[in-house]
């Protein structure tokens, strides 16, 4: 799979890119048939910043921002993201504020929660929800039934990828969408093209990232 491999630049800066993989693809409630790598732009510190830059566009003149909740490993990217938000310059309307960046942890159950000594960070205040990538939606319903548990005001959802099986409740600021991506598709497990046509799956997938199954390099 990795010799078919592309990489799809974004139009408005090069500099950030995403690889493609084709190839038939598990995660937890999907089946796609290519593999979106958007773990340079979690990690790597330079393209994160101008990653930061471009999704801070939809904020920086119109909307009071207190904090950024990050899930998929996106820190590195919320922390550039605030540090876009307070900069200092006449539009900007967070500018000088202090935003705090921070992610949800799971608990024994599996729910999302937080401390109780973040909660005078959540309740009443603007935050913005950045995640990795969107596809059956789980990830995102679930940070955001999280956030209204807490009392959170949740003014923008910002995303590295969209891809959504179904049209999100909510306007998304996706980096990427799947109309970037030549021939994506995204299937629920039982409504899967390439299940029903007998490929078999080449790799299973998770926010860390995918591993093969046997046979399958």
């Amino acid at each position: 799979m990795e010799n078919k491999s592309f990489s799809i630049e974004l139009e408005k800066n090069p500099k950030i890119s995403i690889k493609v993989i084709p190839g038939h693809f598990s995660a937890s409630n999907t089946h796609s048939n290519h593999y979106l790598d958007v773990s340079r732009l979690k990690s790597n510190a330079q393209v994160a910043q101008d990653v930061a830059r471009e999704l801070a566009v939809p904020y920086l003149t119109s909307t009071i921002v207190d904090a950024v909740v990050c899930m998929d490993r996106t820190t590195v990217v919320g922390a550039f993201l605030a540090e876009e938000l307070f900069m200092h310059g006449i539009m900007v309307i967070n500018a000088g504020s202090e935003i705090h960046v921070f992610a949800p942890m799971s608990n024994v159950n599996g729910k999302l929660v937080f401390h109780d000594s973040m909660l005078d960070r959540i309740l009443n205040k603007n935050v913005v929800l950045l995640v990795a990538s969107i596809s059956s939606g789980r990830t995102l319903n679930t940070a955001m039934e999280c956030l209204d548990y807490y009392g959170a005001n949740l003014v923008g959802v910002s995303a590295l990828f969209l891809g959504s099986l179904h049209k999100p409740q909510r306007e998304i600021n996706a980096l990427f969408t799947s109309e970037d991506i030549p021939d994506y598709k995204l299937f629920s497990p039982d409504k899967c093209e390439m299940c029903k046509s007998g490929q078999k799956l080449d790799a299973m997938v998770t926010s860390e990232g995918y591993t093969y199954l046997r046979g399958h390099k």
